[in-house]
């Protein structure tokens, strides 16, 4: 009778409106307990029993008690769980089959199930799968966690672990995708070009097999005429194929470290439209004019069928140009085009340096690794002479590419890149303004007046600075109308040189083709597909990151005991510590705060400005550096701890 009480009915809906409530982001500890992370940015302690009921990373709703001075989160709602589909790790425990999260913040067992089509006999203790969240104690009707396995990864003691868990956890393809009985070209009326008999010649690494640019350069009075040939996949693959299908889900090839999941069939990408030598391939080309003050001129666009004459290596021609000892000499019809081509870049840079936006090069590191993908050493590769010659080659062909596509079509796939968030636009203000930077809203959002602002800023040579305003800065996106490029101070940039690896090429192909052919272009690409094309461009970055990451772990692991000092950069820091990135490796490495000094007491971290001080002295700040020594390898969360040398 009570329950139907329309009176205590009232009084309980009372007090729930009277009740505090906030939500936020649960913050797990490894002690067992946790914090509410409010969206006001207000913290609270979440205590062990309520912890049992969420997930790190849960958004939820809670209940805001007080206990003495101390408020408390008793989480109530789920508003979001942070678990739906993730990789984990089987636990086989008396009959009873649970899974663990492959998370960082996340050590419970989970109860599971399999899903019907798969065998649980063949499912081992420690065994990867995919899992998904079917219960939640905070939802309705839910009285625990469970989970079901809906695949199964990679055994437990494969070696290819690394891969296909990453893979996975990103929901990349495992695989280069299928081909097709065969391959006839799709030429729908395009008129080619004979350049068979012309000396073009390809540059890239030595294991390099997607081959998709080549080079053929003729010095003149007043600087260079510059024909940059891209391989043609569109020959072969119109917008009703099966393998165009793939390509678009796909979006780009991905690459790591020992391994390469293609975006066309590699019967495709590793030889049909691969720039080998000494073999007849269609291709799209541009030919350009550079000036001898590194100005772009006229330039034409066409379709060519080219025959290469020399498949040269990065380091080769390097070890050529630079006239060290031991090297080999190209052929006759060849050397005279890399001297012309590395005058063209540096005059192309030359330029850029004095009228767009330079960074600074960072080496590439390359893993060595054995057939049982055991990591043998990580080279370091700086960029030279060669590779800058051929990313001037396309960076003017994109450029050209861009300005093509906005006057003949007005869309297009385009890669623009804002200097600022401009969500962040004003908190970027606020920061220089504090740092005694005279700045207008304009040098932060216009394109000819941020270059004044950088220029400024790199007169200033203060890692710190420039590393601070990295937290305001924007991230390149896919468009379909053409924007500017901050990063490489273009109006508009258009990249149509990688088909073979990237499907926004190939979309550009097709309407650079149309211009050729004189057709009204197709509607402009869907927000749909450059949003896809962005965020699959991003989980390609993350994974490539992830598996090096894991590969680090194993192999500066193994080498803990030896002490070995590394120089390090810090790249952030936080309020638990700082991470710092091995300059002699690429690694990154996680220094905590406790091992900055050995009273916790005297260790100031200030993670707003990006600062540490150490008993009252500025001791660490961002865009700094160091010496460290790594004490930890953590394969579980695939990080590395470390503790300063000094």
């Amino acid at each position: 009778m009570l329950q139907n009480n329309s009176l205590l009915a009232q009084l309980k809906q009372d007090i729930r409106a009277n009740t505090p409530r906030v939500q936020g982001t649960v913050k797990a500890t490894d002690k067992g307990f946790g914090f509410l992370e409010a969206e006001d940015g207000a913290s609270y302690f979440i205590p062990p029993p309520a912890m049992k009921q969420v997930l790190h990373g849960d958004r939820v709703e809670a209940v805001i008690k007080e206990d003495g001075h101390k408020k408390q989160a008793d989480p109530e709602t789920l508003l979001e769980a942070s678990l739906d589909r993730f990789v984990a790790r089987v636990q086989k425990r008396d009959g009873r089959l649970a899974v663990i999260p492959d998370h960082p913040s996340i050590n419970l067992a989970l109860k599971a199930r399999i899903k019907r089509s798969l065998d649980e006999s063949t499912i081992e203790d420690g065994d990867w799968i995919v899992a998904r969240l079917v219960r939640h104690p905070l939802r309705p009707d839910d009285r625990g966690f469970f989970t079901q396995i809906d695949e199964i990864v990679v055994k437990r003691d494969d070696p290819a672990v690394p891969w296909r868990v990453t893979l996975a956890r990103h929901a990349l393809e495992q695989e280069c995708p299928p081909a097709a009985d065969e391959w006839p070209l799709r030429e729908e009326g395009l008129v080619r070009e004979d350049l068979t008999a012309e000396p073009f010649f390809t540059i890239d690494g030595e294991k390099t097999r997607d081959m998709d640019d080549a080079l053929r350069i003729e010095a003149t009075d007043d600087g260079w005429n510059l024909t940059v040939a891209i391989a043609d996949p569109t020959a072969y693959v119109d917008e009703s194929h099966p393998a165009d299908q793939e390509a678009r889900t796909r979006a780009f090839t991905v690459y790591l470290p020992g391994q390469n999941i293609t975006m066309l069939p590699e019967a495709l990408a590793d030889d049909l439209c691969s720039l080998k030598p000494e073999v007849d391939r269609p291709v799209l080309a541009c030919r350009l004019h550079v000036h001898a003050d590194g100005t772009l001129g006229d330039y034409r666009f066409f379709a060519a069928t080219i025959r290469s004459q020399a498949r040269l290596v990065y380091d080769h021609v390097s070890d050529w140009l630079e006239e060290q000892p031991d090297a080999e000499a190209p052929a006759e019809s060849i050397a005279p085009q890399l001297v012309a081509l590395a005058d063209l870049s540096r005059a192309r840079a030359a330029w850029r340096e004095a009228n767009t936006l330079v960074f600074k090069d960072r080496p590439d590191y390359v893993f060595d690794l054995d057939d049982a993908g055991n990591v043998l050493a990580v080279r370091t590769e700086e960029r030279r002479i060669a590779q800058r010659m051929i990313e001037e080659s396309m960076i003017v062909a994109n450029a050209c590419c861009a300005d093509l596509l906005a006057k003949e079509v007005g869309h297009g796939i385009f890669n623009v890149h804002n200097a600022f968030d401009p969500e962040k636009i004003d908190q970027a203000l606020e920061f220089l303004t504090a740092q005694e930077i005279e700045v207008e809203r304009e040098q932060l959002a216009e394109l000819s007046r941020y270059r004044e602002l950088r220029r400024a800023l790199d007169a200033r040579e203060d890692a710190w600075l420039d590393a601070r305003l990295r937290r305001f800065q924007g991230y390149t996106n896919m468009s379909a109308r053409p924007g500017p490029h901050f990063g490489l101070g273009l109006p508009a940039y258009a990249t149509w040189t990688s088909p073979i690896r990237k499907y926004g090429d190939m979309v550009n192909h097709r309407l650079i083709k149309r211009v050729l052919k004189a057709e009204a272009a197709p509607q402009e690409a869907s927000e749909q597909l450059t949003e896809q094309l962005t965020e699959r461009r991003r989980l390609n970055r993350m994974a490539e990151r992830d598996v090096k990451d894991w590969l680090y772990v194993r192999y500066l692991g193994a080498t803990l005991d030896q002490g070995e000092v590394f120089d390090a950069d810090i790249i952030d820091i936080r309020r638990g510590g700082m991470r710092v990135r091995l300059t002699a490796n690429g690694a990154t490495a996680f220094v905590p705060a406790p091992m900055l000094h050995s009273d916790r007491n005297q260790v100031a971290i200030d993670d707003k400005e990006g600062r540490i001080q150490i008993a009252g002295e500025a001791r660490y700040q961002l865009g700094g550096s160091l010496r460290v020594k790594l004490v930890e390898a953590r394969e579980a969360t695939r990080s590395l701890v470390a503790t300063p040398a000094e």
